[in-house]
This record gives structure tokens, C-alpha cells and sequence, in this order.
């Protein structure tokens, strides 16, 4: 295709209203940068090219703008504007920016950090090769999910004083462990800390890792409950600090994400995913304006119907509630019990289109 022709199809397709003819002109003109790209790259040309597309993704349409993120998410040669613009997006537009974007600074990741919700965090904290500055600002703003994220990202800058602080991060945040242990950057002392709190599962595999006394640890972590339970018998022990410290926790950070319209349904898999059944617990009363104990009830219930029904008044799916049902089995003992199929009622009454209905069916049955 010949120039002049190039320049009359996007001159037609610019002047055209349709939202079809505009993603086409977005990509049309990515197209023609990537094929000259030395040029594009000059300041002149990086000049014109912010105010054409930050003109073109105006009031443009979410596949639009998802489309583009993609596009320009690899490339070294977008404007740093449009970038950064679209890093702050709703997350599944900014999700590609944030992990791939060579246009993005670690001063950028680091604004995300402070100025963008707990969504936009996790994904810096999963950026591959995340700087130290970026990490320095997780770790002190210590969000269970980033802190999480970030524990499970092996080409992060982490510093040996920033690993400890991992570490010590993960003993009330139970979802880190796993990944520390695995970590290349945990040594043998860490190990040891991460021994004391984690399961047996966990400790075979620091034991395999890592030369390790095994059974000197087991011994000290047998003396230490003994003198706690004699502390605790002499009216001298406050019990369980680090749980209640987390509870508190949780409930703020669920309190913060509802209070900025972040809290989503999706965001109970999140939880379970990362072995936190509090946090899932705590997040379903929010979403359902819940009691925490009816919701608690209806997870250590002897049946799942509760469970579903509380489920179904968040809007939940049942094919996801088929996911949830089994994570919180597998974290609470197999409970609630019960023939998983005698959920379906509550979908089967309810469905996703009456959730209030279903809302409302469990708070009485739970009053």
C-alpha cells in the first residue's frame, strides 16, 4: 500500500464517529509507528505522537483501550504520558502496562504504589524484575495481598534486609510462606525462623532445601508452647496476640477496599487462594452486609447450603461457588460438610439475577 493511501484511509477513518473505525485508527497508527521505529523514537516525533493518542483514547471504549495496552505494553517506543495513563486504568487495561512497559519508570511504579488502590499494587509486586525502590514501598506499606505477591516474585530486587523483613512479614500472613521457601534469596537463617510457623508440609521441604537440624528446631518449638501453656496457666500470657493483630488487620483492609468501590466477588478466591479463610470470611460479611458470625456459621456449618446462599447474595456464580465451596474445605477441615450438590438450590432458586433475594434468605435463616 502506498503512502498517499496509507494517509487517506486514516484520514477517512478519523473522520469517522464509529467506535469500530476508531480502534482501528488506534491500531492502524501503532502499526505505522512500529514499522519506523528508529524515528519514532526521536523527541519531535515523540512530541506529536502524546497529544494524537491521548486525543484518540479520550472517552474511547474500554476494548479500545484494552487493545491498546496491549499493543504497547512490549514496546520501548510509547509516550511516556499515554503509558503512564493507562497504568492507572481499571486494572485489566492496566495489568499489561504494569507487568511488561520498559516505558515505565521505577519513580512511575513507585507513584503507582502510593497513589493507586491494592489492585494496581499486587501487579507492580509481581512486576518481573521490580526495582528496590518499588520494593521499599511495599514493604512499607505492608499490604497483606502486595506483601503476598511479592514473596512469590523470584526476579524482585530484594535486598537480603528486605527478605528478612519478608520473613517476618509472613508469620501473620500465612499465603507468604509457601513462596519464601522457595525463594532463591531465603538463606539457612531465615529458613530456621520460617520453621517455627509454617506446616509440616513447609518444613520437609526447608529440611530438604537447607541443612537444617530438624529435630533441635522441633525441640525448641516443643519448649516454647510448654512455657507458653505454663504462662498461660499462671494468668501471665496474652493470648494469641498475632491473631488478633491479623483480624484487626484485615478487617481495615476490607474496610479500605469497600470504602474505594475495590472490593469485588473475585476478591473471596483471592483470599482462598492464599490460605487466609478470615480474610475470605471478612470480605463475604462486607460484600453481603453480613454478620461475621452468621457468616462463620455458615462455614463450619454441618451442610453447604448456608454457605451458597451467602454466596449467591454477593452475586456470585455457581460455577465459581463450585471453586470456593472446595478451598474452604480444604482450609477448614472439610467444613461445611455435606453433598456438595444440595448447594444448587441456591442458585437454582436465586441465581446471579436475584442476588438481593438471596441476600435476604440468609440473614433470615441466619438471625
Amino acid at each position: 500500500m502506498s503512502a498517499a493511501q496509507t494517509a487517506n484511509d486514516l484520514t477517512a477513518l478519523a473522520q469517522s464517529r464509529a467506535i469500530a473505525d476508531r480502534e482501528r485508527l488506534i491500531l492502524a497508527i501503532v502499526d505505522l509507528c512500529a514499522q519506523s521505529e528508529p524515528d519514532v523514537r526521536t523527541p519531535q516525533v515523540q512530541a506529536l505522537l502524546d497529544p494524537i493518542f491521548l486525543n484518540l483514547i479520550t472517552d474511547a471504549e474500554h476494548q479500545i483501550r484494552l487493545r491498546l495496552a496491549h499493543k504497547l505494553a512490549p514496546v520501548d517506543w510509547a509516550p511516556p504520558k499515554l503509558i503512564n495513563l493507562l497504568a492507572r486504568d481499571e486494572i485489566e487495561i492496566a495489568r499489561p502496562i504494569i507487568a511488561a512497559s520498559p516505558v515505565l519508570s521505577q519513580t512511575d511504579l513507585t507513584r503507582l504504589l502510593s497513589e493507586m488502590g491494592i489492585e494496581h499494587q499486587i501487579e507492580v509486586a509481581r512486576r518481573p524484575y521490580v526495582g528496590r525502590e518499588a520494593v521499599a514501598t511495599i514493604l512499607s506499606q505492608a499490604q497483606p495481598e502486595a506483601l503476598t505477591a511479592l514473596a512469590g516474585n523470584d526476579t524482585a530486587d530484594v535486598a537480603p534486609e528486605a527478605m528478612q523483613r519478608l520473613v517476618e512479614a509472613s508469620r501473620r500472613i500465612a499465603g507468604m510462606r509457601s513462596p519464601l521457601v522457595r525463594h532463591p534469596r531465603l538463606t539457612t537463617e531465615m529458613a530456621e525462623q520460617l520453621y517455627a510457623w509454617v506446616g509440616q508440609l513447609l518444613r520437609s521441604a526447608i529440611v530438604t532445601r537447607f541443612r537444617v537440624d530438624a529435630q533441635a528446631l522441633d525441640a525448641a518449638i516443643a519448649e516454647a508452647v510448654r512455657e507458653a501453656h505454663s504462662a498461660s496457666e499462671g494468668g501471665g500470657l496474652e493470648v494469641a496476640p498475632v491473631d488478633v493483630e491479623q483480624e484487626q488487620m484485615e478487617r481495615r483492609l476490607i474496610a479500605k477496599l469497600h470504602s474505594a468501590g475495590q472490593l469485588r466477588t473475585s476478591y473471596l478466591l483471592l483470599a482462598l487462594r492464599e490460605q487466609r479463610l478470615s480474610l475470605f470470611e471478612t470480605a463475604l460479611a462486607t460484600l453481603g452486609d453480613y454478620a461475621p458470625e452468621a457468616v462463620r456459621m455458615a462455614v463450619c456449618a454441618e451442610r453447604p447450603e448456608m454457605l451458597a446462599l451467602a454466596c449467591a447474595g454477593v452475586g456470585v456464580d455457581r460455577v465459581v461457588f463450585t471453586t470456593i465451596l472446595g478451598l474452604v474445605r480444604e482450609l477448614n477441615r472439610g467444613r461445611p460438610a455435606g453433598d456438595a450438590t444440595r448447594a444448587r438450590k441456591a442458585f437454582d432458586g436465586y441465581g446471579s439475577d436475584h442476588s438481593g433475594l438471596a441476600r435476604l434468605a440468609f440473614r433470615k435463616a441466619t438471625t
